[in-house]
């Protein structure tokens, strides 16, 4: 659950003032939110993702408001709570595919289950690179390990910055549906913020900004 009331946020070099719609989530809701760039969409994301604090406003998750939170006690609760899926690889290139999700979980304070690690790999079709490094993936095979990396630890939402925006047609479809399938597999809530049109007509739930 995502609660968002009366959020603002302004870079201190700035003097442009990003003022956000409140936003109410309920369990399993999804969230598409679409805009050009320069309108705050990733600035959201990153307050979001407790990444950025709020000039005002409050953030809550599962009742949690992120940003009362102490620094340590916020790096814990997002690493166990948040998945994020970047526009740019994240992955640690000196890691395989397999290391990677085993370091994610470790992270997390997760036991790392190679069943668990082998059945996502399966379900995102990458289980026969999973001892590759990341830089024998293509763009659609990293695109598929980010998602995996934002969801082997079961969050309660998961956060993606334009998923697709390299992506053709196919796999921009398939990466919102994968998306979508682990939020439900995982009761989470899903966020997407995107430039993308292509996308719209997958979500039921839109904000424009």
């Amino acid at each position: 659950m995502i609660q968002i009331n009366n959020l603002t946020f302004q870079y201190p070099t700035k003097e442009h003032v990003f003022k956000f719609p409140n936003i109410h989530l309920k369990e399993q809701e999804n969230l598409l939110v679409l805009g050009k760039s320069g309108v705050g969409k990733t600035t959201l994301l990153h307050i979001l993702a407790g990444l950025l604090q709020p000039t005002q406003g409050t953030v809550k998750i599962d009742d949690v408001s992120i940003h009362s939170l102490s620094h340590q006690k916020l790096d814990a609760f997002r690493g166990q709570n948040i998945g994020l899926v970047f526009q740019s690889n994240h992955a640690v290139n000196s890691l395989t595919v397999l290391e990677n999700l085993q370091a994610r979980l470790f992270f997390s304070k997760q036991p790392v289950d190679p069943k668990k690690i082998d059945v996502l790999l399966e379900e995102l079709g990458l289980i026969q690179l999973k001892k590759h490094y990341i830089n024998e993936l293509s763009q659609g095979q990293l695109q598929r390990l980010a998602i995996a990396l934002s969801v082997i630890h079961n969050p309660k939402i998961i956060l993606a910055d334009e998923p697709t925006s390299s992506l053709d047609d196919d796999n921009c479809k398939v990466v919102i549906e994968l998306l979508k399938k682990k939020a439900e597999q995982t009761n989470a809530n899903l966020v997407v913020i995107t430039h993308d049109q292509r996308v719209k007509s997958l979500f039921s739930n839109t904000l424009t900004l």
